[in-house]
Protein backbone atom coordinates (compact mmCIF):
# COMPACT_ATOMS: atom_id res chain seq x y z
CA UNK A 1 0.00 0.00 0.00
CA UNK A 2 2.49 2.46 1.00
CA UNK A 3 4.65 1.90 -2.73
CA UNK A 4 0.49 2.58 -4.35
CA UNK A 5 0.08 5.77 -1.93
CA UNK A 6 3.50 7.79 -2.90
CA UNK A 7 2.67 6.40 -6.86
CA UNK A 8 -0.25 8.07 -6.49
CA UNK A 9 0.91 11.07 -4.68
CA UNK A 10 4.01 12.06 -6.89
CA UNK A 11 1.75 11.40 -9.85
CA UNK A 12 -0.74 14.27 -8.35
CA UNK A 13 1.92 16.24 -7.70
CA UNK A 14 3.50 16.20 -11.41
CA UNK A 15 0.40 16.04 -13.21
CA UNK A 16 -0.69 19.86 -11.31
CA UNK A 17 2.48 20.92 -12.07
CA UNK A 18 2.63 19.86 -16.26
CA UNK A 19 -0.52 21.81 -16.21
CA UNK A 20 0.10 24.68 -14.56
CA UNK A 21 -2.41 24.23 -11.20
CA UNK A 22 -1.07 24.80 -7.48
CA UNK A 23 -4.74 24.23 -6.56
CA UNK A 24 -7.58 21.24 -6.95
CA UNK A 25 -10.74 21.21 -5.93
CA UNK A 26 -13.17 17.90 -5.39
CA UNK A 27 -16.53 17.17 -3.95
CA UNK A 28 -16.09 15.54 -0.71
CA UNK A 29 -19.68 13.43 -0.38
CA UNK A 30 -19.08 11.54 2.46
CA UNK A 31 -17.91 8.23 0.82
CA UNK A 32 -14.75 6.55 0.69
CA UNK A 33 -13.42 7.24 -2.86
CA UNK A 34 -14.21 11.27 -2.24
CA UNK A 35 -12.48 10.70 1.19
CA UNK A 36 -9.21 9.02 0.15
CA UNK A 37 -8.40 11.70 -2.82
CA UNK A 38 -9.34 14.58 -0.49
CA UNK A 39 -6.40 13.10 1.81
CA UNK A 40 -4.47 12.34 -1.02
CA UNK A 41 -4.55 15.88 -2.65
CA UNK A 42 -3.70 17.35 1.13
CA UNK A 43 -0.57 14.91 1.34
CA UNK A 44 0.66 15.61 -2.16
CA UNK A 45 -0.03 19.20 -2.17
CA UNK A 46 -0.50 20.79 0.65
CA UNK A 47 -3.66 21.36 2.47
CA UNK A 48 -4.01 24.88 1.85
CA UNK A 49 -3.96 23.85 -1.59
CA UNK A 50 -7.69 21.56 -1.34
CA UNK A 51 -10.41 23.13 -1.75
CA UNK A 52 -13.54 20.32 -1.28
CA UNK A 53 -17.29 21.23 -1.57
CA UNK A 54 -20.20 19.27 0.48
CA UNK A 55 -23.00 19.64 -1.71
CA UNK A 56 -25.72 18.18 -0.33
CA UNK A 57 -29.33 17.39 -1.55
CA UNK A 58 -32.32 16.03 0.68
CA UNK A 59 -31.22 12.48 -0.37
CA UNK A 60 -27.82 13.33 1.55
CA UNK A 61 -27.90 11.69 5.14
CA UNK A 62 -26.34 13.17 8.15
CA UNK A 63 -23.84 10.62 8.18
CA UNK A 64 -22.39 11.35 4.82
CA UNK A 65 -22.64 15.23 6.24
CA UNK A 66 -20.76 14.50 9.77
CA UNK A 67 -18.26 12.25 7.71
CA UNK A 68 -16.97 15.20 5.55
CA UNK A 69 -17.17 17.61 8.15
CA UNK A 70 -14.58 14.90 10.22
CA UNK A 71 -12.46 14.42 7.27
CA UNK A 72 -12.14 18.06 6.85
CA UNK A 73 -11.48 18.26 10.51
CA UNK A 74 -8.85 15.97 10.98
CA UNK A 75 -7.08 16.95 7.24
CA UNK A 76 -7.26 20.67 8.09
CA UNK A 77 -8.44 21.43 4.24
CA UNK A 78 -10.49 24.36 2.52
CA UNK A 79 -14.08 22.76 2.94
CA UNK A 80 -17.43 24.01 2.02
CA UNK A 81 -20.91 22.88 2.81
CA UNK A 82 -24.09 24.11 0.25
CA UNK A 83 -27.63 22.69 -0.08
CA UNK A 84 -28.31 22.20 -4.34
CA UNK A 85 -31.50 21.30 -3.27
CA UNK A 86 -33.25 24.74 -4.72
CA UNK A 87 -31.06 23.90 -7.96
CA UNK A 88 -31.76 20.57 -8.19
CA UNK A 89 -36.01 21.44 -7.77
CA UNK A 90 -35.68 23.79 -10.19
CA UNK A 91 -34.21 22.01 -13.10
CA UNK A 92 -36.49 18.73 -12.20
CA UNK A 93 -39.66 21.39 -12.57
CA UNK A 94 -38.18 22.80 -15.80
CA UNK A 95 -37.73 19.28 -17.27
CA UNK A 96 -41.19 18.55 -16.39
CA UNK A 97 -42.84 21.86 -17.71
CA UNK A 98 -40.84 21.17 -21.12
CA UNK A 99 -41.22 17.29 -21.37
CA UNK A 100 -45.19 17.60 -20.04
CA UNK A 101 -44.30 14.77 -18.14
CA UNK A 102 -42.47 13.76 -14.69
CA UNK A 103 -38.79 13.04 -15.43
CA UNK A 104 -37.61 9.12 -15.30
CA UNK A 105 -35.96 7.72 -12.15
CA UNK A 106 -32.67 7.71 -13.93
CA UNK A 107 -33.09 11.51 -14.90
CA UNK A 108 -33.51 12.61 -11.76
CA UNK A 109 -30.47 11.29 -9.81
CA UNK A 110 -28.18 11.91 -13.05
CA UNK A 111 -29.38 15.39 -12.35
CA UNK A 112 -27.99 15.80 -8.98
CA UNK A 113 -24.24 14.78 -10.41
CA UNK A 114 -24.61 17.05 -13.14
CA UNK A 115 -25.25 19.86 -10.93
CA UNK A 116 -22.46 19.40 -8.76
CA UNK A 117 -20.34 18.91 -11.71
CA UNK A 118 -21.08 22.23 -13.41
CA UNK A 119 -20.50 23.95 -9.95
CA UNK A 120 -16.94 21.92 -9.74
CA UNK A 121 -16.39 23.49 -13.19
CA UNK A 122 -17.63 26.96 -12.27
CA UNK A 123 -14.87 27.03 -9.22
CA UNK A 124 -12.29 25.52 -11.53
CA UNK A 125 -13.02 28.26 -13.96
CA UNK A 126 -12.87 31.22 -11.29
CA UNK A 127 -9.99 30.24 -9.31
CA UNK A 128 -8.25 28.49 -11.48
CA UNK A 129 -8.09 25.01 -9.59
CA UNK A 130 -8.18 22.11 -11.09
CA UNK A 131 -11.04 19.64 -10.86
CA UNK A 132 -10.33 16.00 -9.29
CA UNK A 133 -12.27 13.15 -10.36
CA UNK A 134 -13.26 10.85 -7.72
CA UNK A 135 -13.91 8.14 -9.41
CA UNK A 136 -12.71 4.57 -9.40
CA UNK A 137 -11.51 2.06 -11.97
CA UNK A 138 -14.59 -0.53 -10.65
CA UNK A 139 -16.92 2.15 -11.43
CA UNK A 140 -15.57 3.06 -14.93
CA UNK A 141 -15.14 0.08 -16.27
CA UNK A 142 -18.95 -1.03 -15.10
CA UNK A 143 -20.04 2.58 -16.44
CA UNK A 144 -21.38 3.12 -13.13
CA UNK A 145 -21.24 6.67 -13.32
CA UNK A 146 -22.76 9.84 -14.57
CA UNK A 147 -21.20 11.46 -17.98
CA UNK A 148 -20.70 15.01 -17.22
CA UNK A 149 -21.48 14.75 -13.47
CA UNK A 150 -19.25 12.36 -11.14
CA UNK A 151 -16.43 11.99 -14.10
CA UNK A 152 -16.60 15.73 -14.03
CA UNK A 153 -13.05 16.80 -13.80
CA UNK A 154 -9.55 17.16 -15.14
CA UNK A 155 -7.89 14.10 -13.74
CA UNK A 156 -9.25 10.79 -11.94
CA UNK A 157 -6.79 10.19 -9.61
CA UNK A 158 -7.91 6.83 -8.34
CA UNK A 159 -9.37 6.10 -11.84
CA UNK A 160 -6.84 3.09 -12.35
CA UNK A 161 -7.56 1.83 -8.65
CA UNK A 162 -10.00 -1.20 -8.09
CA UNK A 163 -12.40 -0.31 -5.00
CA UNK A 164 -11.60 -3.04 -2.94
CA UNK A 165 -7.61 -1.88 -3.59
CA UNK A 166 -9.10 1.58 -2.53
CA UNK A 167 -10.48 0.01 0.72
CA UNK A 168 -7.34 -1.42 1.90
CA UNK A 169 -5.38 1.96 1.13
CA UNK A 170 -7.70 3.46 3.75
CA UNK A 171 -7.02 0.94 5.81
CA UNK A 172 -3.59 1.64 5.60
CA UNK A 173 -3.92 4.73 5.93
CA UNK A 174 -5.29 5.16 9.42
CA UNK A 175 -2.66 2.49 10.38
CA UNK A 176 0.01 5.26 9.26
CA UNK A 177 -1.94 8.32 10.64
CA UNK A 178 -5.83 8.59 11.45
CA UNK A 179 -6.64 10.52 8.77
CA UNK A 180 -10.56 9.10 7.84
CA UNK A 181 -12.96 7.91 10.18
CA UNK A 182 -13.87 4.70 10.51
CA UNK A 183 -17.49 5.01 9.45
CA UNK A 184 -16.25 6.08 6.27
CA UNK A 185 -14.81 2.82 5.57
CA UNK A 186 -17.42 0.88 7.09
CA UNK A 187 -20.11 2.04 5.56
CA UNK A 188 -22.15 0.44 2.72
CA UNK A 189 -21.52 2.24 -0.94
CA UNK A 190 -23.53 4.68 -2.18
CA UNK A 191 -24.19 7.35 -4.48
CA UNK A 192 -27.10 8.50 -2.32
CA UNK A 193 -28.92 10.33 -5.24
CA UNK A 194 -32.26 8.10 -4.21
CA UNK A 195 -33.38 7.21 -0.53
CA UNK A 196 -32.11 4.31 0.67
CA UNK A 197 -29.49 3.49 -2.51
CA UNK A 198 -26.87 1.80 -2.40
CA UNK A 199 -23.99 0.12 -4.67
CA UNK A 200 -24.84 -3.28 -4.31
CA UNK A 201 -28.08 -2.52 -5.38
CA UNK A 202 -26.52 -1.79 -8.82
CA UNK A 203 -23.51 -4.33 -8.97
CA UNK A 204 -22.00 -7.42 -7.65
CA UNK A 205 -20.22 -7.25 -4.31
CA UNK A 206 -17.08 -5.32 -4.84
CA UNK A 207 -14.49 -7.85 -4.12
CA UNK A 208 -16.35 -10.61 -6.41
CA UNK A 209 -16.56 -7.75 -9.35
CA UNK A 210 -12.91 -6.71 -8.96
CA UNK A 211 -11.56 -10.18 -9.10
CA UNK A 212 -14.03 -10.41 -12.64
CA UNK A 213 -12.70 -7.44 -13.67
CA UNK A 214 -9.12 -8.38 -13.03
CA UNK A 215 -9.09 -11.80 -14.83
CA UNK A 216 -11.53 -10.07 -17.49
CA UNK A 217 -9.23 -6.79 -18.44
CA UNK A 218 -5.88 -7.28 -17.20
CA UNK A 219 -5.41 -11.29 -18.08
CA UNK A 220 -7.63 -11.46 -21.15
CA UNK A 221 -9.10 -14.16 -19.71
CA UNK A 222 -12.93 -15.26 -21.65
CA UNK A 223 -15.83 -15.69 -19.97
CA UNK A 224 -15.43 -19.43 -20.02
CA UNK A 225 -12.21 -19.24 -18.45
CA UNK A 226 -13.46 -16.92 -15.72
CA UNK A 227 -16.31 -19.16 -14.66
CA UNK A 228 -14.29 -22.64 -14.76
CA UNK A 229 -12.53 -20.70 -11.91
CA UNK A 230 -15.43 -20.90 -10.11
CA UNK A 231 -17.37 -17.49 -10.64
CA UNK A 232 -20.99 -17.21 -10.67
CA UNK A 233 -21.83 -17.78 -14.16
CA UNK A 234 -24.65 -15.34 -14.53
CA UNK A 235 -22.94 -12.37 -12.77
CA UNK A 236 -19.93 -13.23 -14.92
CA UNK A 237 -22.05 -12.94 -17.74
CA UNK A 238 -23.61 -9.61 -16.87
CA UNK A 239 -20.46 -8.26 -15.81
CA UNK A 240 -19.24 -8.98 -18.96
CA UNK A 241 -21.86 -7.78 -20.42
CA UNK A 242 -21.97 -4.34 -18.63
CA UNK A 243 -17.93 -3.91 -19.49
CA UNK A 244 -18.77 -4.21 -22.90
CA UNK A 245 -21.82 -1.68 -23.66
CA UNK A 246 -20.44 1.06 -21.93
CA UNK A 247 -17.80 1.68 -23.94
CA UNK A 248 -19.05 4.93 -24.85
CA UNK A 249 -18.38 5.82 -21.01
CA UNK A 250 -15.54 4.74 -20.79
CA UNK A 251 -13.56 7.18 -23.63
CA UNK A 252 -14.97 10.47 -22.02
CA UNK A 253 -13.50 9.25 -18.88
CA UNK A 254 -11.06 11.93 -17.61
CA UNK A 255 -7.18 10.36 -17.38
CA UNK A 256 -6.08 8.38 -14.30
CA UNK A 257 -2.99 7.95 -12.77
CA UNK A 258 -0.32 5.43 -14.29
CA UNK A 259 0.09 3.05 -11.39
CA UNK A 260 3.61 2.13 -13.13
CA UNK A 261 2.52 -1.45 -13.38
Amino acid sequence: MEKLWNTLKTGLVDYCKTNGFRDVVLGLSGGLDSAVVSVLASQALGKEHVHTLMMKTNHTSQLSLDIANEIHRLNGFNYQMMDIQDIYDGYVNFLRNKMLEAPKKNVMENIQARIRGQILMAYSNQFNYLVLSCSNRSESLMGYCTLYGDTCGGLAPLGNVFKSTIFELAKWLNTQKYVLPNDVITRAPSAELSDGQKDEDSLPQYDILDGILRLYCDDQKTTEQIIALGYDKETVEWVVKQYNKTAFKRIQMPPALSLGV
